[in-house]
């Protein structure tokens, strides 16, 4: 009997790894939203705080959305402290307070330090905010808190590749229509 106790103690620990909310500068009201975790294989680890899921993974938050080929996920004091995912590519969204778009980003490597609210993309990597604005480098770090970019590697062939759109002219504004 003792490791069928072992065996639900450690899907109890994943639970509560599932439902503890993210910090974040996203929509307020993500924070309060419970996590929800697919995967074809889930390995939980209480001990170490760690939880590895394989196979199609997806995880939701209110609008916070990560997917991915695998995932692991770090516990600190019971807290979310580090999301990791890889993919082919791996993908985060989070709709911002105030915003009408979600910023998007992918790389082949995600890391999410949800204390300092910082994603590290690795291999390949893109960010797109407001359907407007796009970074491409093969390293990016993204600070949701703040908002800023951080984009090139450590290597002399890697270049930052952005693109802004110009804003519409007045002229091509929605014009209103006069009372």
């Amino acid at each position: 009997m003792a490791p069928v106790r072992a065996v639900f103690r450690a899907l109890l620990a994943g639970l509560a790894v599932l439902l503890w909310p993210l910090p974040g500068h996203a929509l307020s009201s993500d924070r309060s939203e419970p996590i929800y975790v697919e995967a074809d294989k889930a390995s939980l680890d209480d001990k170490n705080g760690v939880s590895v899921y394989e196979g199609n993974v997806e995880l939701h938050q209110g609008t916070l959305q990560m997917l991915g080929s695998k995932m692991s996920i770090t516990l600190n004091n019971r807290r979310i402290e580090l999301i990791y995912v890889e993919g082919n590519p791996a993908r985060f969204s989070q709709r911002p307070d105030g915003a009408d778009t979600d910023q998007q980003a992918e790389a082949e490597r995600i890391e999410y330090h949800t204390d300092t609210q910082q994603l590290l993309l690795q291999g390949n990597a893109s960010i797109r905010q407001s359907g407007r604005e796009e970074f491409r480098s093969d390293r990016i770090e993204f600070n949701l808190r703040s908002n800023t970019v951080h984009a090139g590697g450590d290597g002399s062939g890697d270049r930052v590749h952005i693109t802004l759109q110009p804003d519409k002219p007045a002229s091509e504004a929605t014009p209103t229509t006069p009372e």
